[in-house]
């Protein structure tokens, strides 16, 4: 679980843009590859210490491949009278 309230807002920041990208039809390794580059930024401007970021990437990750997470639609059976 994230404490610090600047991660939870990156967090939070994260799990949106990640639900927009899946429902704008992007696979999982974009997604993968948003998050990395997310996460490396974060580490090079060091908006965050390091300990909040490999816990924020925890987190993200576990959000991004949980598929609880994202609306699977499913085709529904013609009705035939």
């Amino acid at each position: 679980m994230l404490q610090d309230p600047r991660a939870v807002r990156h967090f939070q920041k994260i799990a949106d843009r990640i639900a927009e990208l899946w429902d704008r039809g992007y696979r999982f390794d974009d997604m993968r590859m948003y998050l990395d580059g997310y996460l490396a930024a974060l580490r090079y401007t060091e908006a965050l210490e390091a300990f909040s970021i490999n816990r924020l990437e925890e987190e993200a990750t576990r959000y991004l491949y949980d598929p609880s997470n994202y609306d699977m639609v499913q085709p529904q059976a013609d009705l035939v009278e």
